[in-house]
């Protein structure tokens, strides 16, 4: 085999950077979106808690209770 058979090509790349800036950037916006969803969610439960406690009338407690006066 010839030497010159086999033609190399070169293509220049750009040395790679780490961009800091941009990783910090997302990780924030990710988090936010994540506290943001747990809020909402924990809201969401919370307010439907109160709601049917409010409509059952009675404590949850009051079934189990002793009554020790």
């Amino acid at each position: 085999m010839n030497p010159a058979d086999h033609a190399v090509t070169w293509i220049k790349v750009e040395r790679p950077t780490f961009d800091l800036v941009g990783v910090l950037v997302s990780s924030f916006e990710i988090t936010g979106f994540l506290l943001a969803a747990a809020v909402g969610l924990g809201g969401l439960l919370g307010l439907s808690l109160i709601y049917h406690r409010r409509r059952s009338g009675s404590p949850p407690l009051d079934a189990v209770s002793l009554r020790l006066h």
